[in-house]
């Protein structure tokens, strides 16, 4: 029965990472493929599973990824954050669509905004507050499943709010970047939701303090060549270093525009 079927999804998604349709096609051979698509659809509807390539992942274990808590991200390298913050700030254009990602050192921007007519969208309900106290900037706060410890939004109705608007300047904060993964976060949506923002943005700006170089975490969503420029608080290791000239990305450390 319809119920039971449903039931046996939800208990499938609490035990186990993923599941693949074959699986489920498998569980299920008296319904149809498309039956059992449309019971995913569902799930995923409710943020309880994110489709992915042959299945789903259960929103139970993707939650509970490696990235720290956003509290205690928020006190980290403080000073170092504010620093390419106030940098990073110093880039905005009146005129163009911005996009701010939830990264804790985007947030720092806020402060260093002139109160001018800016256009901004944000996956963070306390950037979007923060930037309309400001008085000018237009405001747009992406609507969808809000992450508790990322304080973020993402999920399928943020996929679909950012496919209707465009991005001409993009400034987002990786977890971690490698030469061999890229730029990498912990938790999957988000980097999915970063992902597109990449792919619909002109110019993309990544803001890095340097505890993150040479660090991979599970997830990545875009790769130096996808990126025109990195902010960073301290030169980045000489193999990143070279990578990011290869790929024909603007590097600039404040810590030499400060000397």
């Amino acid at each position: 029965m319809f119920k039971d079927r449903r039931e046996k999804i939800r208990a499938v998604l609490t035990e186990k990472a993923f599941v693949s349709y074959d699986e489920l096609f498998a569980m299920f051979p008296d319904v149809s493929q498309m039956t059992v698509r449309r019971d995913i659809d569902y799930f995923e509807q409710r943020g309880d599973a994110v489709k992915v390539r042959g299945g789903a992942r259960s929103m139970r274990f993707i939650t509970e990824a490696s990235d720290e808590a956003y509290a205690s991200r928020m006190n980290e390298n403080v000073r170092s954050k504010i620093s390419i913050a106030r940098k990073a700030a110093n880039m905005l254009e009146v005129g163009r669509s911005i996009f701010l990602d939830s990264g804790t050192t985007v947030q720092q921007m806020v402060q260093y905004i002139p109160n001018e007519r800016f256009t901004f969208t944000t996956t963070s309900p306390v950037t979007a507050l923060e930037l309309c106290r400001i008085g000018q900037p237009a405001v747009n706060l992406v609507g969808g499943r809000l992450d508790h410890d990322y304080q973020s939004v993402s999920g399928l109705q943020a996929m679909r709010f950012l496919s209707e608007i465009n991005i001409d300047t993009a400034f987002l904060c990786p977890s971690g970047l490698s030469a061999a993964s890229g730029f990498t976060g912990g938790n999957y949506n988000e980097c999915e939701l970063k992902r597109a923002v990449v792919e619909k943005a002109r110019y993309v700006i990544m803001l890095m303090d340097i505890s993150k170089a040479d660090r991979s975490l599970p997830y990545t969503f875009c790769d130096l060549k996808d990126v025109d420029c990195l902010i960073c608080d301290a030169p980045l290791p000489p193999s990143l270093l070279s990578a990011a000239d290869s790929a024909g990305v603007r590097v600039i450390d404040i810590s030499e525009t400060n000397n």
